[in-house]
């Protein structure tokens, strides 16, 4: 199985960081031959800003020559992990940028006929695991907003381009000292290690001791 991890935080001392180790020591220990590359959109310099006028035509965003490499590799993945904080009830604008300009019809999607209300999505026979942090209490997102986020990413975006298996992790009071952030760290770990052998590559990778929200 190959396996894309998308992480999106500007520090390298958060808990999301500390998150994303334990992700790839996960899989990189779970016995599995199990291919994983990661992209670091901070570390990347990913501009999230969506632009299309006479020069970049929106029919064209998915030839768009900066995203080749990004493209690839989500062609490349079986499985597409996100790790990120929320940020007002969603995730970071760099991460919804992200989206903006990679899932473009073409690429992520496609309507057979103009009068199509749902589209072909283009991205179907791939999962999804999103794991995500906050200061705010568990449960805040799906009783106080309405399980908006999980709506976000499964309903508008998964689903749209063909995204139908999508689990999430969304851990609440991350700022806390009694958050209890290690089992949290240890939880996703043992998740990644457990998973279904598959065949692939191992990596090897260190942990952080570190971390903000």
């Amino acid at each position: 199985m190959n396996i894309l991890i998308v992480y999106t935080h500007p520090n390298h001392n958060s808990l999301c960081h500390a998150m994303l180790e334990q992700v790839q020591r996960g899989i990189a220990t779970h016995g599995a031959t199990t291919q994983m590359k990661t992209i670091d959109l901070y570390r990347d310099e990913f501009d999230p800003a969506l632009v299309f006028n006479e020069q970049k035509r929106r029919r064209d965003m998915h030839l768009d020559p900066e995203l080749d490499h990004y493209r690839e590799l989500v062609r490349w993945a079986d499985q597409l992990v996100f790790i990120y904080p929320i940020w007002w009830g969603r995730p970071p604008a760099m991460l919804l940028g992200f989206f903006d300009r990679m899932m473009a019809s073409g690429f992520a999607y496609k309507h057979r006929k103009a009068e199509d209300l749902l589209p072909e999505g283009l991205l179907k026979g791939k999962s999804v695991v999103c794991i995500s942090t906050m200061k705010g209490p568990p449960g805040y997102l799906q009783y106080w907003l309405g399980n908006a986020h999980r709506i976000l990413m499964r309903r508008t975006l998964f689903s749209y381009i063909g995204i139908r298996k999508v689990k999430f992790w969304e851990f609440g009071s991350m700022e806390k000292k009694n958050g209890k952030q290690q089992q949290k760290l240890e939880r996703i770990y043992r998740y990644f290690r457990d998973m279904k052998p598959e065949h692939g590559k191992r990596e090897q990778v260190q942990t952080a001791k570190g971390w903000e929200s």
